[in-house]
This record gives structure tokens, sequence and C-alpha cells, in this order.
């Protein structure tokens, strides 16, 4: 369970460096922003190389079938925690 807990740790701080929470307008070229959480959404900004990965589409397709094309917050909306998605960009970015 500690050892759980301490690799989460780890892998948030490893993404907090390549993703970006802030909520600026600005984001470098090559990569896009999403929306992230089930309650309350935490803005990231990801490379555009995640979109080849089955994993990343996956949430992508989760998605679509939640709130289709047409999504109140108009932005790119994924249906998952937080620290799903910190977990899952952090083997993306390993890979």
């Amino acid at each position: 369970m500690g050892f759980h807990l301490q690799r989460i740790a780890n892998a948030k701080r490893m993404v907090k460096r390549t993703l970006s929470s802030s909520e600026t307008t600005m984001v470098p070229k090559g990569h896009f922003a999403v929306y992230v959480g089930e309650a309350e959404k935490k803005r990231f900004v990801v490379p555009i190389s995640f979109l080849k990965h089955p994993s990343f589409q996956n949430l992508l397709s989760q998605a679509e079938e939640e709130y289709g094309f047409s999504h109140s917050m108009g932005a790119l909306t994924i249906p998952c925690s937080e620290e799903a998605f910190i977990e899952l960009a952090c083997n993306l970015q390993s890979s």
C-alpha cells in the first residue's frame, strides 16, 4: 500500500513538470489543453503525441460517449479522476 502511494506521489511530481495546469490561455506549439476531473475540472496541457496512444484514444472515446461533440464547457473534457489521468500521462511520457 505504501509503495502504491509513493508511486502516485512520484508520478504527480513528474507529470507536473511535463503537464501544465496553468489557467492561462497560451498553449505551446505541439500541445493541447484538456480538462480532467469528476467534480472540479483541472486544466492540463499535454503533448500532441498522446493522441497516438491507444489508452489516450480510449479516454477520448469515453469523453465522446459521455459528452458528445457539443459539451457545455466548450473544451475537451476527459471524464476520469485527476489521479487516473496523471498516472496515464506518466505512463505515456515514459513510453
